[in-house]
């Protein structure tokens, strides 16, 4: 008798997010910024984001507005006001 997998649970397969960058390129890359990539075009971000999600489109966000490629795996970005002051050395110190 042949087995057949269960489907994937929420948690099994992740959450992915489609938009632009700032240079006009497509951009996927999963919620925890471990998995994604730079596309051509809409459908080819479209077709990575739904294959690797295990076909799940309600799982797939489109970002409106600027969405650059972080592949960090840190979690959730500083808003970029909070990463230039963070980037920026501090003036006044002796």
């Amino acid at each position: 008798m042949r087995q057949v997998e269960p489907p994937s649970t929420h948690s099994d397969s992740p959450l992915f997010r489609i938009g632009k960058d700032s240079q006009g390129h497509w951009v996927v890359q999963d919620q925890r910024r471990l998995c994604g990539g730079l596309f051509v075009d809409r459908t080819a971000a479209l077709r990575f984001a739904l294959f690797e999600n295990g076909n799940r489109p309600q799982a797939v966000i489109m970002v409106p507005g600027v969405f650059e490629l972080d592949m960090s795996g840190h979690g959730q970005a500083a808003p970029p006001a909070a990463r230039a002051t963070q980037a920026s050395p501090q003036q006044g110190a002796a």
